[in-house]
């Protein structure tokens, strides 16, 4: 049994002290205290109301780290409420998993997109895994003005990669990244994962709601702000792994038509054969992902049982769902198969042109089949 979880140490409560009659003199300095921090809080809701205020009476919420600007310069941030939006959430909990995973063996671990990326040592280490190459920059920086030099090093290489060009990108930069902006390293983080087609899927179409806001060189000073949703990913349909295009990259882009009489030339061979085990397959999108129909696909093929202790028949999670499909692959090749142009992961995640592809490799060899 685990030990209890320990608790924080609370204030201990200590005895009242015995309360004296109170003089002229105390009563005249309690008024006058009140009287000050009445005086406080005035001046403090007067200085809200100049920050909220440009007349909207719903005006949006300014942290307080907002507050410290230069004259005429201004900050976007992501309005509070979008974190907490479930799609944002995802988002993010996906491009720290990928980062995890891609950096398990320099055992990093990202908790935080923004505290944990602003420096760019974590930037540095997940660019120089995604290329197989070595950044030349310091490996520890404790300077804050170390920290940008380091920093602009990588988002130059990090833009050279991306954009063949080392000049500045539109959506992140040094302040940018290194003053903890979550809009700008979503972008980055996600650039780099489509770049790299990362084995992930990432949450289609999400959008934060973004606040930006400026000081004014106006008398009192005042911030100013306005608001816009910015669109953090979009909709794709190339997720699997690059290769050289193929008659599906045609297919995709230019004859939806002809693409729905493949999958439904598909679905009849691969019900042919599953059909013998009491099987159907009524959406190639779907029914595929977690690899179980391909084990068993490739037994009918090929005339051999499958045992069930080589491969999940109830596939719980992602991982059980990536074994499985890499168990089949293997199948695949064992039988003399070209090595599928797809990764598990594709497959997992659900990628159609990766499934397609795996599917028509084998109705290229076993069509004829009975």
């Amino acid at each position: 049994m685990s030990s209890p979880r320990p608790k924080s140490p609370r204030t201990p409560v200590l005895p009242k002290k015995e309360e004296k009659e109170e003089s002229i003199w105390d009563k005249l300095g309690t008024i006058g205290r009140k009287k000050r921090i009445k005086e406080v809080q005035e001046v403090q809701a007067e200085g809200k109301h100049a920050i909220d205020s440009p007349g909207s009476p719903t005006a949006p919420e300014v942290p307080p780290e907002e507050y410290s600007l230069l004259d005429n310069e201004e900050r976007a941030i992501i309005e509070p409420k979008s974190l907490e939006d479930p799609r944002v959430k995802e988002l993010i909990q996906v491009l720290i998993d990928w980062i995890n995973d891609e950096l398990a063996m320099q055992r990093i671990i990202v908790k935080d997109i923004s505290e944990d990326l602003y420096d760019g040592q974590v930037l540095q280490k997940l660019l120089e895994k995604l290329t197989a190459t070595k950044l030349d920059v310091p490996e520890v920086t404790q300077s804050e003005e170390g920290q940008r030099q380091k920093l602009a090093v990588v988002l130059r290489a990090v833009n050279k990669v991306l954009f063949g060009s080392t000049k500045p990108a539109q959506k992140w930069s040094v302040d940018s990244i290194h003053s903890k902006s979550v809009v700008s390293i979503l972008h980055l983080l996600v650039a780099l994962a489509r770049h790299f087609r990362a084995p992930v899927r990432l949450p289609e179409n999400v959008k934060v709601a973004v606040l930006v806001v400026k000081k004014e060189t106006s008398p009192g000073m005042q911030l100013s702000h306005r608001s816009f949703m910015e669109d953090i990913t979009t909709t794709y349909d190339d997720l699997g792994m690059k290769c050289e295009r193929d008659a599906f990259d045609a297919l995709f882009d230019h004859a939806p038509d002809k693409l729905q009489v493949v999958k439904k030339s598909l679905i009849t061979f691969v019900n042919k054969h599953l059909s013998k085990v009491y099987l159907e397959v009524t959406d190639l999108d779907t029914q595929f992902h977690d690899g179980v129909y391909l084990c068993l696909l490739m037994g009918l093929l090929e005339g051999f049982f499958v045992p069930l202790y080589d491969f999940h028949l109830t596939p719980q999670d992602f991982d059980q769902k990536v074994h499985n499909v890499s168990f089949a692959f293997e199948l695949m090749q064992d039988v003399g198969l070209a090595k599928p142009k797809a990764r598990p992961e594709d497959i997992v995640n659900l990628d159609l042109k990766s499934t397609l592809r795996v599917l028509y490799n084998l109705f290229t060899k076993y069509k004829n089949m009975p």
